[in-house]
């Protein structure tokens, strides 16, 4: 799961810098970048992953149906690298975030009991 969040962090990172420090960045690549930069850095240290890892989800939607500006360097330019980052982003979202989080320490591990059957 460290793996899996730090690829993805680091991808979402850069994606955000190419949207910031663009030829020319728009107050909306400029919205969008900002975003995209803390989302990363949340992903990359484990802080709310589900959320976070829905919220990048629904910005990926949204460049993908041009809701938001398309940065020109993209780090998900081929079809190959989207297919890979989705499915990354699904695991880590549907998972959770992992041992080696900040949400692991803030809210502890969790153990479910289950009581045996009465008769």
């Amino acid at each position: 799961m460290l793996l899996l969040r730090a690829v993805l962090g680091i991808a979402v990172l850069l994606e955000g810098g190419f949207y910031i420090w663009g030829s020319s960045p728009t107050p909306a690549a400029w919205f969008v970048g900002c975003g995209a930069f803390v989302a990363g850095a949340m992903l990359l240290f484990g802080l709310l992953t589900p959320v976070v890892g829905a919220m990048v989800g629904v910005g990926a939607l949204g460049v993908a149906l041009s809701l938001f500006p398309v940065c020109t360097p993209s780090v998900f330019d081929s079809k190959a690298s989207l297919i890979f980052g989705v499915t990354m982003l699904l695991t880590v979202v549907s998972l959770g975030p992992g041992r080696f989080s900040v949400d692991a320490r803030v809210f502890g591990r969790r153990e479910i009991i289950i009581p045996p059957r009465t008769r």
